[in-house]
């Protein structure tokens, strides 16, 4: 399954992009909306990077793509212990998705308060826009060159990409042709990582839902 992360393909030229969500926050733990704002990462959260770390320190990674929010750089500090690279970019456009008024609340309170308002948005799929926020046609949008053009200026390169849930699920619904509707049957597991494959500016799904720890034998 991780022969993709294996050798550079230097033959073909495949770059492949390696999806990897910021390790689990404090809000996280409160079951707390984050979007634009930010929480440092708990406890448990720094171990399940230094797990994260541990696997992908059996491959070479050529360089990291991040978010520039402050968990994903938190995240991306405690993986460079192990990925063996200093060649970071963190780049503005991968953040996650905006939340707009609903940043701050927990799911619970939501629920319980906007209940209306919060199904009509899951209803909308793709169309989903928190009060004030950005829907997921949004982030898709800013989103997507940026991959592109690691593609294109890397190529043949394995590139370890450190974001957010939204704009991990933004990109692989969007390749696999999905509508972001909750009878869909579930695609991602969390807290996993994903490969996609790019080629001369086509982008494909590769192995989805790969956890730590699987496959660690030293490359």
């Amino acid at each position: 399954m991780h022969r993709l992360l294996k050798d550079k393909d230097s033959r073909n030229r495949q770059t492949i992009l390696a999806l990897l969500r910021h390790g689990k926050t404090v809000w996280n733990e409160e079951g707390r909306i984050q979007g634009r704002q930010d929480s440092p990462l708990s406890p448990p959260g720094k171990e399940q990077v230094h797990e994260w770390g541990h696997f992908l320190g059996n491959y070479t990674i050529d360089r990291i793509l991040a978010s520039d929010m402050g968990r994903v750089r938190e995240t991306v500090a405690i993986l460079q212990n192990y990925c063996h690279t200093s060649t970071v970019i963190f780049n503005p456009e991968l953040r996650e998705q905006s939340w707009g008024k609903w940043e701050g609340m927990t799911f619970q309170e939501l629920e319980t308060k906007q209940p209306e308002a919060l199904a009509a948005q899951i209803r909308s799929g793709w169309g989903f826009c928190p009060p004030d926020g950005e829907s997921r046609r949004d982030v898709l949008k800013r989103v997507l060159p940026v991959i592109h053009a690691t593609i294109e200026q890397f190529p043949g390169q394995r590139v370890l990409v450190v974001c957010h849930e939204g704009v991990v699920k933004s990109l692989i619904y969007h390749l696999a042709g999905r509508a972001f509707l909750p009878e869909e049957k579930k695609l991602l597991q969390k807290r996993q990582l994903h490969l996609l494959c790019g080629k001369d500016n086509r982008l494909t799904l590769g192995p989805l839902n790969i956890l730590p720890g699987a496959g660690t034998k030293k490359r």
